[in-house]
């Protein structure tokens, strides 16, 4: 399958910084926007997080677990959680499809932040986080405010979102 679907997520991995990431423009990200203005130890790239452990229902049947991996994390100086970014082509459905909904809204569930969702420009980035209540407007057809244009990560998640 290589139609540019939503579907079709095997790209190639790039190796660099000691780290795999998943494609060039989330390697650009790191470089331009985390890489230069944030200390590594306050950073992980692709931490695994289990949001539903594996179950066993009636008869003998066995539900996966959910798991979700974004695409990193910046932490504060008490390694407290300050933005969970993922890198996104776009903020449409082949961007971020229901099954990435989904799992963003069980992982601010279960860590008590949204996840952002990124998506890398020339010179900066938009964000906005998946999943609030009170979410920016993505597709450009509401009132709301559009995604926030970055080019630090300084800032408080809250601001990618409508409160």
């Amino acid at each position: 399958m290589n139609s540019p679907t939503a579907l079709n997520k095997r790209g190639i991995k790039i190796e660099k910084w000691g780290q795999k990431f998943d494609s060039q423009k989330e390697l650009d990200f790191y470089e331009r926007f985390i890489l230069k203005q944030v200390d590594p130890k306050h950073v992980s790239v692709h931490p695994k997080f289990v949001l539903a452990k594996k179950t066993v229902v009636q008869q003998g049947a066995a539900i996966n677990s959910i798991r979700y991996t974004p695409d990193f994390i910046i932490y504060d100086d008490f390694m407290h959680i300050l933005h969970v970014y993922d890198v996104k082509n776009s903020f449409g459905i082949y961007g971020i499809d229901n099954g990435n909904r989904i799992k963003f809204r069980l992982f601010a569930m279960h860590t008590g932040v949204p996840v952002e969702a990124v998506v890398v420009r020339k010179h900066d980035f938009k964000a906005a986080c998946i999943g609030v209540t009170k979410q920016l407007n993505l597709t450009g057809k509401a009132k709301t405010p559009k995604p926030i244009i970055r080019n630090d990560v300084f800032y408080n998640w809250k601001e990618a979102t409508n409160y």
